[in-house]
């Protein structure tokens, strides 16, 4: 396994771009995917300074339907037209942040390569997605102020849209989400619903993160409880993005080693 963090919302290469999106690119021994792609396209350009090939990826995987995650969709369609990009169906509808519309680029839809999907897949031997998270245990709270459109009115999202992967090498397993919009734990539990044990790895934002002000109380709540229910767990977590460098913070003082943070430009493993 090769893993590269290509885009995150701060870097550990000054070579390297950072923006506030995320992007996964990963080696196994059938796959060269990428997990997202960022906002623009300095998912094409860290690619370049990393020796990153982009032509070769045969797989694209959209975590859910947000810009800061498909945003480089378009950009990346440009040097590599054959790489199947899946998304979840749901994907494709409008989404909001109270009035601003943070959906997908339309454009994409018109890819020939896209690949809209309806819950859970299993690619190969190496890949499975999957999604219908419906538990709510320390739910983000930033998910308030996020909506979707139906019927031609704006309704909370339930993030039926989401999509987690799933990749299986060498005995071990590695979980990789974009943002968590679920919550975590909800998204362990549907992991472990469906492979009885858990991941070795998870490779994922929490969406903890808050743009005007600290956080409240009960905010703070969720982010001790959510860490004291993975610093239990065996599995090595890797996150950043919609995390927010406070939570994550006040998470690694639980977690320890446990959490390792992104950087754009950085190998994971």
């Amino acid at each position: 396994m090769k893993i590269v963090t290509l885009v995150e919302n701060t870097s550990a290469d000054e070579s390297c771009i950072a923006e506030h999106g995320l992007s996964i690119y990963i080696e196994t021994e059938n796959h060269k995917l990428l997990l997202d792609t960022g906002q623009t396209d300095a998912v094409v350009k860290n690619a370049e300074v990393l020796g990153v090939d982009l032509f070769l990826v045969d797989t694209v995987i959209l975590s859910h339907g947000h810009y800061d995650h498909s945003g480089g969709i378009l950009p990346f369609s440009q040097i590599n037209h054959t790489a199947q990009i899946i998304m979840q169906r749901k994907a494709a509808e409008p989404h909001y942040n109270g009035e601003r519309y943070i959906g997908i680029d339309k454009t994409i839809l018109k890819l020939p390569n896209v690949r809209l999907i309806d819950g859970d897949v299993q690619l190969d031997d190496e890949l499975f997605l999957f999604s219908g998270i419906i538990g709510r245990r320390c739910y983000p709270q930033g998910n308030r102020k996020l909506s979707r459109m139906e019927n031609g009115v704006q309704v909370p999202d339930d993030f039926a849209h989401e999509q987690c992967l799933v990749i299986t090498q060498n005995g071990r397993r590695w979980l990789l989400s974009g943002c968590s919009h679920n919550g975590i734990l909800n998204i362990l539990d549907r992991y472990r619903e469906l492979f009885g044990n858990e991941p070795d790895y998870v490779i994922t934002g929490f969406h903890m993160m808050k743009k005007d002000g600290e956080h409240t109380e009960d905010e703070k709540s969720v982010i001790i409880q959510t860490a004291e229910e993975l610093a239990k767990m065996d599995t090595v977590f890797y996150s950043g993005h919609c995390t927010g460098i406070p939570a994550f913070e006040l998470m690694k003082e639980i977690m320890g080693d446990k959490l390792i943070a992104l950087h754009s430009g950085e190998p994971v493993m």
